[in-house]
């Protein structure tokens, strides 16, 4: 089967299901399995990012805020954030494409995908991955395995990452529960939402501003102020841990924050803003920075405590 993947989530789950030769062709944003970037890309953000900093006067302008302007603006002027090389996938000719209906920002809307195949003369299934919740992160898993021909290998993945999770769940069961404040974005702030607060729940805490399956939502500092975190968790959306690291410095000097003893900034891209395997690394990684007593650290280079 030829599979076509248009988000970087689902690309994760063909290489965790051993589907990476049936995989034709990613997005320009695939770069997990590294292998994954040899593939060929049919999708291309049409935003890039600036350098943090302004000349112009007064305070400087995070990079943060800078892509949060541009974004704004494309969608306010109803321009694509994304372009499809459809040549090329008329070439490929795949039978199978993995898309979404979740986030515009994230990725190429289902409906394109499809408009896209009806101007092409292309017959794929299209399926979208919309997952809400934690487990709906692993039903995403199972229905790539079923839409693939590999049921039973995706049956045997989930149960494995349903087992992590259990096994994050005995570790913190008798821990206080610290009240978590985790922030997918600074300038301006956004808790993050869907699969993220049932994350934070798994490993031991409680999700503060935020409910499991309800998007992310764009906070006022007021409300920041106000939430009474023990911790700050900052997880930048599509952002690594040296630009969380970076943009985290920043958010330091938030008065709204500064009774805040604890503050975190973790690989978002990886363990976060991805609904795929990888979630479960994000709960175990989560666990660890907070309950170190209780649960053995995660790999260098996830996680960097700011203060």
């Amino acid at each position: 089967m030829r599979i076509l993947s248009l988000l970087p989530s689902a690309t994760e789950i063909a290489y965790a299901l051993g589907l990476e030769s049936s995989l034709v062709a990613v997005t320009a944003e695939c770069n997990f399995p590294p292998d994954a970037s040899d593939k060929p890309a049919v999708s291309f953000p049409t935003i890039g990012t600036t350098a943090v900093g302004t000349t112009a006067p007064g305070p400087p302008v995070t990079r943060a805020a800078q892509v949060d302007g541009a974004v704004a603006t494309l969608v306010a002027s109803g321009e694509p954030l994304y372009r499809l090389d459809e040549e090329l996938i008329r070439t490929l000719s795949p039978e199978l494409i993995l898309a979404q209906d979740l986030c515009r920002v994230c990725a190429v809307p289902s409906g394109d995908v499809t408009a896209a195949l009806d101007r092409l003369g292309c017959r794929a299934t299209v399926l979208s991955l919309d997952p809400s919740t934690l487990d709906d992160v692993l039903g995403a898993v199972a229905a790539v395995a079923e839409a693939a021909g590999v049921a039973e290998r995706g049956r045997a993945l989930v149960e494995s990452l349903r087992a992590r999770i259990a096994e994050v769940r005995r570790l913190t069961a008798g821990a206080d529960r610290r009240r978590v404040l985790e922030l997918e974005w600074s300038d301006p702030p956004y808790v993050g939402g869907h699969w993220v607060p049932d994350m934070v729940e798994a490993a031991g805490a409680t999700a503060l501003l935020s409910r499991p399956g309800v998007p992310s939502a764009r906070l006022t500092w007021d409300s920041v102020a106000g939430a009474g975190a023990d911790v700050v968790v900052f997880a930048p959306c599509g952002y690594g841990l040296a630009d969380a690291v970076a943009e985290g410095e920043a958010l330091l000097g938030r008065p709204e924050i500064k009774d805040v003893a604890e503050v975190w900034a973790l690989d978002g891209s990886a363990y976060f803003s991805r609904p795929g395997p990888r979630v479960v690394d994000g709960v175990e990684l989560l666990a660890s920075v907070l309950h170190p007593q209780l649960v053995p650290p995660s790999p260098a280079g996830r996680a960097l405590r700011l203060r």
